[in-house]
């Protein structure tokens, strides 16, 4: 299975290295999924209740929207990744992060039921990412205008949920 060091920037949109390279250059790929999924168990399940719907400042998402949009990113990058490692070369479109929040609903759930949410979600990504061998993970489709395989996939969906974990760190729970 796939490291971060075997990756080529060409698999995937320079936008997206800040995420790749938070993750340990020398984990494989289903290793770093797990990991992460006991690591982010483990951190929102520490945050206080009274700091679920809170915001840094006017603008800002919430922690529980923060929580939804990395489940939310994942379904995205995970469905990505399907449809690359099947080989499907249909050109995928972009997102728009910002579109998903309010319709979610995300501040009127609790964190368990995000963290529920996010555990089955996580282990639908494990299971899919184990079903692609070395071929599937290397094949290589276009989203975003911009190349992208199925393990840059992969190795995105880890570093963008340590990339929010260390904002939510850094500028909520101060």
């Amino acid at each position: 299975m796939a490291t971060v060091k075997d990756l080529d920037h060409s698999e995937f949109n320079a936008f997206y290295r800040n995420y790749v390279e938070l993750v340990k250059p020398d984990q494989e790929l289903l290793e770093a999924l797990k990991d992460g999924k006991k690591k982010s168990l483990s951190f929102y399940s520490e945050i206080p209740e009274d700091k679920w719907r809170f915001a840094y400042q006017s603008g800002k998402w919430t922690i529980l929207e923060v929580l939804q949009h990395v489940i939310d990113t994942e379904r995205i990058f995970c469905y990505r990744a399907l449809r690359i490692g099947r080989g499907d070369k249909t050109p995928l479109p972009g997102f728009e992060q910002d579109d998903y929040i309010t319709p979610s609903r995300a501040n009127e759930k609790n964190m368990h039921t995000m963290l529920e949410e996010y555990s089955l979600v996580r282990d639908c990504t494990i299971n899919l990412f184990q079903s692609f061998n070395e071929e599937a993970l290397l094949n290589k489709g276009t989203s975003s205008d911009a190349s992208l395989t199925a393990r840059a996939s992969g190795f995105i969906i880890c570093g963008h949920e340590i990339y929010h974990a260390n904002i939510i760190q850094s500028n909520y729970l101060i």
